[in-house]
C-alpha cells in the first residue's frame, strides 16, 4: 500500500519501532503518570515516571503487530468503562454482515472515544474493528502521530492553505477509504463533520459525502459509488459530556468575542479530560446501510443526519437540560429508560446537572444546557417532518 504511505495507519512491519520511540518519550511518560495516578505524580515525581516507564516497558514487551496492541488498548478501555461508565449498550449490529466491509458515518462528540467506543463495540461483537479518520490538527506531537497510527488511524491532512493541494489531499484520502472498503475489505470510521459538534448539533458536512465521493470514476453511477461503499450511519449518545463546560466556554467565547483562541495543546488536553471524565450511560446505536437510490451528496447527508437523529438515544440529562431551557416537557420518551419522562424522578441526576452548570457563567449556563438540550430538538425536528411528509 505504498501509494498511501503518508496517510495510513502503521502495519505490523512498524510497530516495535513506533512503541520504541513512545517509550522513549519523557512528555508521554509524564502524561501518563498524571492522568494514571494525578495527586503521587505531582507529590513524588521523581518516583512515579521511572515507574511508570517500567510498567509501560513490561505491558509492550513482546508487542509486534497492530493485533497484539489493540488486545492490550482494548483491556485498559474496559478498565476506563469500569470507572468511567455506568452503563454501555449497543444497538443494530445484528443487522450487519461481519464479512462485509463497511464505512460507518458517525456524530461526533469526543475526540478519542467515539472511535473507541465503536471499537469497542465492533470487537465484542465479533467484527473486524475500524481503521479510524483523525485530522492532523492533533497532531501536534511526535509521539501523539505514532500513538494514533498504531492503533488503525489514518490521518486526514487539514493544515494545508492552497485549494489545488487540499483538493489534492481530498482525492488522496478518498482513494484511501474506498481502497480500505473495496480492496482491504477493512471497516472505516469517519465522524459527520469536521470537528466535534460541540453545541450539541449533530449535522452531517455535505462536503464529507463530497469528498468520499470523489474517487467515484466519470462514468460511474453516483448512487452506485454510494451503494458500494456500505456506509453506516452511527448515533453516538452520552449521558453526561466530560467537556460540557470547556465546550460552554469555548462557545461563549465565540459569541462574546467573535472567536475562540485554543491553548497550545489543548486538543490533547481534550483528549485527556474525556478519556478520564465520568459519562454515564453511553449508547450506540448502528443503522441501516445506505443504498443506491440517492442523486446528490444532500441526499446522502440529509439520510445520514435522519438516521443519527431517529436512532439517538434521548436520556434524562437530555430532558432535564431542556425543560430548563424551554420551560416546558418535551413530550418524548426517555429512550435510554423507555419510559415517559417526569423531572422528579431523576434527583440524582438534577444534582448532577446542577454541579456541571456550577462555576459557570449564567450565559454559558444556558449554552451548557443547550449541548444536552439540543439532542431532544433534533428529535421534534424530525418528528415534526414525518408528519408534514404524512400529509402531503
Amino acid at each position: 500500500m505504498t501509494d498511501f504511505d503518508d496517510i495510513r495507519p502503521y502495519n505490523d512491519s512498524e510497530v516495535a519501532p513506533a512503541i520504541a520511540r513512545v517509550l522513549a518519550t519523557p512528555e508521554l511518560i509524564r502524561a501518563v503518570a498524571r492522568l494514571r495516578f494525578p495527586h503521587l505524580s505531582g507529590v513524588l515525581p521523581w518516583l512515579m515516571r521511572p515507574l511508570v516507564h517500567t510498567y509501560l516497558q513490561h505491558q509492550l514487551r513482546g508487542v509486534n503487530t497492530v493485533d497484539q496492541l489493540q488486545e492490550i488498548i482494548g483491556h485498559y478501555l474496559e478498565n476506563m468503562l469500569n470507572r468511567r461508565v455506568s452503563e454501555l449498550t449497543v444497538s443494530g449490529l445484528d443487522k450487519l454482515q461481519k464479512d462485509k466491509a463497511y464505512l460507518f458515518i458517525s456524530n461526533h462528540r469526543d475526540i478519542a472515544m467515539d472511535p473507541a467506543f465503536v471499537n469497542w463495540a465492533m470487537f465484542h461483537y465479533g467484527f473486524d474493528t475500524v481503521r479510524i479518520a483523525i485530522g492532523d490538527n492533533l497532531l501536534t506531537k511526535p509521539y501523539v502521530s505514532d500513538l494514533i497510527r498504531l492503533n488503525k488511524s489514518f490521518i486526514v491532512k487539514r493544515n494545508i492553505s492552497s485549494p489545488r493541494e487540499k483538493l489534492k489531499a481530498s482525492k488522496h484520502l478518498s482513494a484511501y477509504i474506498h481502497h480500505s472498503i473495496a480492496e482491504d475489505k477493512s471497516n472505516v470510521w469517519i465522524a459527520q463533520r469536521e470537528g466535534r459538534a460541540k453545541d450539541g448539533r449533530d449535522v452531517t458536512n455535505s462536503a464529507i459525502v463530497s469528498m468520499i465521493a470523489l474517487s467515484k470514476p466519470k462514468p460511474q453511477d453516483f448512487g452506485e459509488y454510494i451503494g458500494e461503499l456500505n456506509i453506516v450511519p452511527v448515533s453516538i449518545s452520552y449521558e453526561w459530556d466530560p467537556c460540557d463546560a470547556a465546550k460552554a466556554r469555548e462557545l461563549h467565547a465565540v459569541q462574546t468575542h467573535g472567536r475562540y483562541e485554543k491553548a497550545e495543546h489543548e486538543d490533547v488536553a481534550s483528549i485527556a479530560a474525556g478519556i478520564a471524565g465520568e459519562k454515564g450511560h453511553v449508547h450506540l446505536a448502528f443503522g441501516d446501510v445506505l443504498g443506491s437510490e440517492y442523486e446528490s451528496t444532500e441526499q446522502v447527508a440529509r439520510e445520514i443526519d435522519r438516521q443519527v437523529w431517529n436512532n439517538y438515544v434521548l436520556h434524562p440529562s437530555n430532558h432535564l437540560a431542556y425543560e430548563r431551557l424551554y420551560s416546558k416537557p418535551s413530550g418524548l420518551p426517555v429512550t435510554a429508560k423507555g419510559c415517559e419522562f417526569v423531572a422528579a424522578d431523576y434527583p440524582e441526576e438534577q444534582r448532577e446537572l446542577d454541579r456541571r452548570l456550577a462555576g459557570l457563567l449564567p450565559e454559558q449556563q444556558q449554552i451548557l444546557l443547550s449541548i444536552y438540550a439540543n439532542s431532544v430538538v433534533s428529535h421534534l425536528k424530525l418528528a415534526a417532518s414525518a408528519e408534514d411528509a404524512a400529509q402531503e
